[in-house]
């Protein structure tokens, strides 16, 4: 049916994903089935309903027990953005609970669960009976997808990635949405990422991808917010698992780079804003800063990253690769930032990201950003300092960064605003 054009009814959907996570249909039937939507695509109905049946596919969780309202935010993810792991401990200083499912990283863009698996000891890895004495005690947690979670997204993202159709719309819209509608949430905010480092590079993909998730959660009555932010340069100073860490500490200290620490405030604002926790925007936002500046907000995540298994000081620096080298300026001029998506591959080229599911990588390698697009630089000034491990992967990276930043001899344009769509 939906291989010729047609529509998919309610009852099919639901009998094609029972039947798929129940192993009585098989991976060549879905593929097919997932190319004729990738093709077609779907309508709103078709989508609503598709996502209702993969939410009700597992477990879905019930916090009415608790006190405070329920939020989350999902980034379509991009070079060094490491916002959830400060955003979710402010939320909760200010009085939010935060259940945050998260994801690995593959290929350019990190993964916020392999950010704190830098952490020693540290379990993203829980069960049902953990997620809820997290909530419960430390009122958030941040973890992988559980096996009884939304079972049929999890079946059809691994046959998307090997079918190469990652980027159907309709698709990312229902493998997000319904894994946030599973968490129980009373509020939602949306970070689409746009620009040369985002998953989504194309900016009217990017909004289309907004329209269609924000229609998707008007559906399911979950009120969610969607901003637009820049993925044309690296978010923060930092790119790497272990300084992205450190990082996220500089900002839960009160001292992090303005870029990260606006992005932040901004996103926790508009939570706090659509769950009731604050009257305007302003005053969501001023709630955020007060608890990234009179530690509160780090508090949270010391208590939350313990109770994940985490050892040693949780307010201290994590130690990085032993070997430092240099990317210099090759000429005077103004710095341009051409390729953010270069960034994450020299990120790659040192081992410290995925070139396939399950692979391995080293958390310790990095890079630190010392100058920004835009910023008026001289011949032999270093642009980045480059953590790595006797040199191993560190040619690739000098000629990946040498690909994403130019010296241009009159200043760029700036990078785009962040705003709120609608």
């Amino acid at each position: 049916m939906k291989r010729d054009g047609g529509r998919l009814s309610p009852e099919l959907i639901k009998d094609f994903l029972t039947g798929y996570v129940d192993g009585r249909v098989h991976d060549y039937h879905a593929s097919a089935l997932l190319m004729a939507i990738f093709c077609y695509g779907m309508d709103e109905g078709e989508l609503l309903a598709w996502t209702r049946s993969m939410v009700d596919s597992g477990t879905r969780f019930d916090w009415s027990h608790l006190e405070g309202p329920i939020v989350d935010k999902h980034s379509t993810g991009g070079v060094g953005d490491k916002v959830s792991l400060v955003l979710a401990p402010a939320l909760v200083a200010c009085g939010a609970k935060v259940p945050m499912i998260s994801g690995r990283g593959l290929g350019h863009t990190g993964g916020t669960l392999d950010k704190l698996e830098a952490v020693p000891g540290l379990r993203t890895e829980l069960t049902i009976e953990d997620i809820r004495f997290q909530m419960a005690e430390h009122g958030m947690f941040i973890a992988a997808q559980t096996p009884d979670l939304v079972p049929a997204d999890r079946k059809l993202y691994a046959l998307r990635d090997a079918a190469g159709l990652v980027e159907a719309i309709p698709l990312i819209a229902s493998s997000i949405l319904s894994k946030k509608l599973a968490e129980g949430l009373d509020a939602l905010v949306l970070d689409v990422k746009f620009g040369t480092g985002s998953f989504l590079p194309d900016r009217e993909k990017g909004l289309r991808l907004a329209s269609r998730m924000a229609d998707l959660a008007k559906g399911f009555g979950l009120p969610m917010t969607v901003v637009l932010s820049s993925m044309d340069q690296p978010l923060g100073r930092m790119v790497g698992h272990a300084n992205e860490i450190n990082e996220s500490l500089d900002c839960l200290r009160g001292d992090g780079p303005k870029d990260l620490v606006d992005l932040t405030i901004r996103q926790g604002g508009e939570a706090l804003l659509a769950c009731g926790l604050a009257d305007s925007l302003d005053s969501g936002e001023a709630k955020m800063r007060t608890s990234l500046e009179n530690g509160s907000a780090l508090e949270v995540y010391q208590r939350f990253m313990k109770a994940q298994g985490g050892q040693g000081d949780l307010s201290a620096n994590l130690p990085l690769a032993p070997n430092e080298s240099a990317f210099l300026a090759p000429e005077d001029g103004f710095l341009a930032c051409v390729d953010c998506r270069q960034v994450g591959v020299a990120l790659q080229s040192l081992g410290g990201s995925r070139v396939e599911i399950g692979g391995g990588l080293d958390h310790g390698v990095g890079l630190e950003i010392l100058a920004r697009h835009g910023d008026r630089v001289q011949r032999g000034q270093p642009l980045a300092t480059i953590t790595h491990r006797a040199e191993r992967g560190l040619e690739g990276c000098l000629k990946h960064l040498g690909m994403a930043y130019h010296v241009l001899a009159e200043a760029p344009e700036p990078v785009g605003e962040t705003r709120t769509l609608g």
